[in-house]
């Protein structure tokens, strides 16, 4: 089945562009377009949407509303919403993933790299590799209250086993399931299971919340360069 896109944008030609390029893939189809954040989420249950590309700033309800709305309705649990933003550097992008966003990607991106967080996201995974996310999300916090530590999170990570923390960490740190696999010396499927239990007992819907739980905890520590 191919990868049911929406398009959240108040921008018409940004729209009819994405809708090229998206349903220029065989494996993906856009199922919608909305120009503001209340008709995404709308429209985002009406047709069975995979993936929201949602633009940060619209009109009436913005990307940032509608992200959190989309989070917290059951029904759209299999949704992933993929923020699409001008400026790569912008304190709505943490707030996004804190919502429950995936990932955030610069509108000036490259096609394919647009076409790759699509299917990243589809596949439950985060956009977190670029270093820009990382570093992002860490000066964001880093400007937060006091070290941007929440004790409630912090006493979370108390039903975690040490190795799901010490999977939690390489998570933060971006790395792919392989890679922390290498690392630890286990096998990669055990790491999946490991990164599951931590989603299940933190209430993280993917990785990218996974981070910023990790940073917000103070497991890990914010680092800005």
């Amino acid at each position: 089945m191919p990868i049911r896109v929406l398009l959240a944008d108040d921008q018409a030609l940004l729209r009819s562009a994405f809708r090229v390029l998206v349903d220029s893939e065989p494996d993906m189809e856009v199922v919608g377009e909305a120009s503001d954040g209340e008709e995404a989420v709308r429209l985002a249950k009406e047709e069975r949407a995979d993936v929201v590309l949602m633009d940060i700033r619209m009109p009436g309800t913005d990307g940032l509303a509608a992200t959190r709305m989309i989070s917290a309705d059951p029904a759209l649990a299999h949704v992933r919403v993929v923020i699409l933003t001008t400026f790569e550097v912008d304190d709505y992008v943490v707030q996004s993933l804190r919502a429950g966003a995936s990932g955030f990607l610069g509108k000036g991106s490259e096609p394919d790299e647009l076409l790759a967080a699509i299917r990243v996201a589809a596949g439950g995974e985060a956009l977190l590799s670029p270093a820009a996310t990382k570093s992002l999300i860490a000066r964001f916090l880093a400007h937060g209250d006091g070290d941007g530590r929440d004790p409630a999170r912090g006493e979370r990570l108390d039903a975690l086993t040490v190795r799901e923390r010490e999977v939690l960490v390489q998570v933060a740190g971006g790395l792919s399931n392989d890679e922390i696999a290498e690392r630890l010396e286990v096998s990669p499927l055990t790491v999946k299971t490991h990164v599951n239990r931590a989603m299940s007992k933190l209430g993280a819907r993917d990785r990218a919340q996974l981070v910023v739980i990790a940073y917000e905890s103070g497991l890990v520590r914010p680092r800005v360069e």
